[in-house]
């Protein structure tokens, strides 16, 4: 028999979850320097939320939970909803909304929370992707304006340096632009969410894949060259502030609303940039960021890596999600980091182990106890440990796991502590 997690999972040995536990306590204590306050929701979610047409490709991806109570054996004609009512969570934007919808009459407006912890999505197993990761969110909740978008930026951007990733670069797009865009492509609304999930697998097909995709799907062939020619325009402006002119001489469909909008949240981006370290922090309007979810109504991001194959966080604005659920408009923004990703980048140290206490298996266990608890009594860590093998080669290895000094006992005595040289 296999003894590996199943396909699509992993084990995380003691020094992974020390790394993980020490990039989560960082990004939760900078996150926390900017009011963002942390929140959990469940697991597990009604099957119906999460399979409400707004979740892309992934819902898609949902692991689906039977219902308590089934027969060993359903009829073969039995619909899937008979036998299916809960599922978890592929995101922790969707629990966001039934949070907020539940519990906004005691939270402060606008709410600006956080969320750190796994979820699953049923991909095909391979190399960096798992079937089970963690997410960690922040998101603002009842602020309409791009401080809402600006906030968020800088805090995840702080939170990046906090975990020692600089060189990053945030793309930034929004909805109302790729709307307009398609548009100008002879794109009607209603057929906007498919149109949209195809232009998101830009990076993984390239262009001529994305045309012959959408040509499959029955769009006008001129749709994809369109999109292709408004992308490499505003690509190839010398400047943000030339990239949204020409975006209003394009697209005029295009609201000046949301080129005054991108303005803002450029402008402190810029501000950003100008207080960081060289090159630790750049921008720039991208028309080809999509975002694969559907819920998404405003300016949206991706933050990208020279080191990374794909973004490592992205997110934007959703001013219709919550809505849904508590029977009103609710402005909401959110950004989420790829948090398996980023504790691969992150700089780390690793943990003090403090003291090795090495006893003998014959040694009294009261006396082995006693001396880690003194060891330990003046708040410091001390870990029990059996002599084996050569001493040596011993102390070598707890250097290796973190471990700085430690004592013998021997008959009835314990040495000093001593330090664990290189």
């Amino acid at each position: 028999m296999d003894n590996g997690p199943p396909r699509g999972t992993r084990d995380l040995l003691p020094d992974a979850v020390a790394r993980r536990e020490a990039v989560i306590a960082e990004l939760a204590r900078c996150y926390g320097r900017f009011g963002f306050r942390r929140i959990e929701t469940p697991c597990v979610e009604d099957i119906d939320r999460l399979s409400w047409g707004e979740g892309g490709d992934n819902e898609k991806l949902i692991y689906r939970i039977l219902r308590r109570g089934l027969e060993p054996v359903v009829p073969a004609d039995t619909p899937l909803a008979d036998v299916v009512d809960l599922g978890l969570r592929y995101d922790l934007t969707v629990p966001l909304t039934r949070f907020y919808a539940n519990n906004s009459g005691k939270l402060a407006s606008p709410f600006r929370s956080m969320q750190i912890g796994p979820v699953w999505r049923a991909e095909r197993p391979q190399k960096g992707r798992y079937r089970q990761f963690t997410q960690c969110d922040i998101d603002t909740i009842g602020e309409p304006s791009v401080l809402a978008e600006a906030e968020l930026l800088e805090g995840t951007l702080a939170a990046l340096g906090a975990v020692g990733i600089e060189r990053v670069t945030v793309r930034v797009n929004d909805r109302r632009l790729l709307g307009a865009m398609a548009a100008e492509a002879g794109v009607g609304e209603d057929a906007l969410p498919s149109f949209f999930v195809t232009l998101d697998k830009l990076e993984r097909i390239g262009w001529q894949g994305v045309k012959a995709e959408l040509a499959d799907r029955g769009y006008p062939e001129i749709a994809g060259a369109r999109c292709e020619e408004v992308v490499a325009l505003l690509a190839g402006a010398e400047s943000v502030s030339e990239a949204l002119d020409r975006a209003g001489d394009l697209l005029p469909r295009l609201p000046t609303a949301v080129l005054d909008d991108l303005r803002s949240t450029f402008d402190a981006l810029s501000t950003i940039e100008a207080v960081a370290a060289p090159e630790a922090v750049a921008s720039r309007l991208d028309a080809s960021v999509v975002r694969g979810m559907g819920y998404y109504t405003g300016q949206i991001f991706e933050f990208a890596h020279p080191d990374a194959p794909s973004s490592i966080a992205g997110g934007g604005r959703y001013d219709g999600l919550i809505g849904r659920s508590l029977g009103k408009p609710v402005p909401a923004c959110g950004i989420s980091i790829g948090f398996d990703r980023v504790v691969e980048m992150a700089s780390f140290s690793p943990p003090d182990l403090g003291i090795a206490v090495l006893y003998a298996d014959d040694q009294s266990p009261s006396l082995v106890l006693e001396t880690a608890r003194r060891l330990r009594s003046s708040g410091g860590s001390a870990g029990l440990v059996l002599r084996r093998g050569q001493p040596r080669l011993q102390l070598d290895s707890l250097k290796r796991e973190g471990y700085t000094s430690f004592v013998v006992i021997e008959d009835d005595s314990v040495s000093q502590p001593r330090p664990l040289r290189d």
